[in-house]
């Protein structure tokens, strides 16, 4: 298949982490669209079998700061439309509520580190939400959230926020972050810990406890996306 990989500030968040390797394992073709060196949006999304939007450190609503987000929306809009299976990750899942008219903004209360994400019997009878345990301690990094679009259903949340969401039955929005690695990890832990809600060292402390069980969770749960956006390519 081919795979377009939309990320921000690679500098900074690492891009696409275990899911971009995971695509190049499976040998489909990968390329990566890095939306804030000001490239244009590519043409057609349709060029693609499968799209993956990643997070970044702006916000979803933040056209002023960063003109190219419209062009982005319109994107994955266009995305949307033609049926292209897409799944957005945190700043991702923003967008791609944006993209289908949904509210995003300022979430009552950022979460930054490990937290509790439970998945609901919709999100247990997913294709791809589906291969993750029912209640998991996932790596999230977010200051805001989003309402449901039309037509979507929730499939998980945590104890603060809407988590996962299906829209129709070829996109996904997953607030959490089950792309991290441990090099990633290490590099927002040093460039963020200001933000951090706890000392850094028991953050550090959580994610040693919890990153191997997460990674195998992130790694399946991209191969189940895939899998299914190949059957729905078929």
């Amino acid at each position: 298949m081919r795979v377009l990989s939309v990320v921000h500030d690679p500098a900074v968040t690492g891009g696409g982490g275990i899911f971009e390797r995971i695509v190049i394992e499976r040998g489909d073709h990968l390329d990566r669209w890095v939306v804030a060196d000001g490239d244009a949006a590519p043409a057609d999304p349709a060029r693609w079998d499968v799209l993956m939007v990643f997070g970044g450190a702006m916000h979803p609503d933040q056209d002023a700061e960063h003109p190219w987000l419209r062009s982005e929306v319109e994107f994955i809009e266009r995305a949307l439309a033609e049926g292209v299976p897409t799944i957005g990750v945190c700043l991702g899942s923003q967008l791609i509520a944006r993209a289908a008219g949904a509210w995003v903004g300022p979430a009552e209360q950022p979460e930054v580190g490990w937290f509790s994400v439970e998945l609901n019997d919709e999100g247990t009878a997913d294709p791809v939400l589906g291969v993750v345990p029912r209640r998991v301690e996932a790596f999230q990094w977010h200051h805001y959230t989003f309402a449901l679009p039309e037509g979507a259903v929730e499939l998980a949340s945590s104890a603060a926020a809407k988590q996962a969401y299906r829209l129709g039955e070829r996109a996904w929005g997953i607030q959490f972050h089950a792309e991290v690695d441990r090099r990633m990890l290490d590099s927002w832990l040093r460039e963020g810990a200001s933000e951090l809600p706890k000392p850094i060292a028991q953050v550090r402390d959580d994610t040693d406890r919890h990153l191997r069980a997460w990674n195998a969770h992130g790694r399946a749960l991209c191969h189940a996306f895939l899998d299914e956006a190949g059957r729905l390519s078929a």
